[in-house]
């Protein structure tokens, strides 16, 4: 079963909602949900809002367990353009572009999403060693008492 949700009218480009689509087309919608969550782009926030918005449909009016949905299309249209001019020199201007976007995820039940461990063994920690803060004093042996130097002339 098929279960989407649309977001309109994102202020963000289409072209910059896309290269953050195409990193969470096809995997389990809560591993993509981890993925967006972390991801330091405006696009990303929108697009998990979107994808949490289907997430919601399928478990409220479909009951669909979450674990199994899987994201199988994100359609990113372009949606209304705010026009705006920019000064130029001589009394020109030059025309502002802002874009939006429609954004268009599309869930569909799949396998129970499992995260795969790997079978690599963790690498020893190494160990330190750590130079002794304090120096070991060695007993001094002790040496023969010099005889007093006498100056010429003195007698003692």
């Amino acid at each position: 079963m098929q279960v989407r949700a649309v977001g309109r009218n994102f202020r963000v480009p289409p072209k910059k909602v896309r290269i953050v689509a195409r990193e969470v087309k096809g995997k389990h919608a809560v591993h993509a949900m981890g993925l967006l969550r972390y991801h330091p782009s405006k696009p990303a926030r929108l697009l998990a809002k979107v994808v949490r918005s289907a997430l919601a449909n399928a478990v409220n009016n479909h009951d669909l367990s979450s674990e199994t949905l899987v994201i199988r299309k994100i359609d990113v249209d372009e949606g209304y353009r705010l026009k705006r001019m920019e000064a130029r020199s001589m009394g020109r201007g030059n025309r502002i572009l802002k874009r939006t976007s429609h954004i268009t995820v599309v869930l569909e039940d799949g396998e129970p999403f499992t995260l795969k461990r790997s079978a690599a063994k963790p690498k020893p920690r190494p160990k330190l060693e750590w130079p002794k803060l304090k120096k070991e004093v060695k007993p001094k042996e002790e040496e023969p008492a010099a005889e007093p130097v006498q100056a010429e002339g003195e007698e003692s």
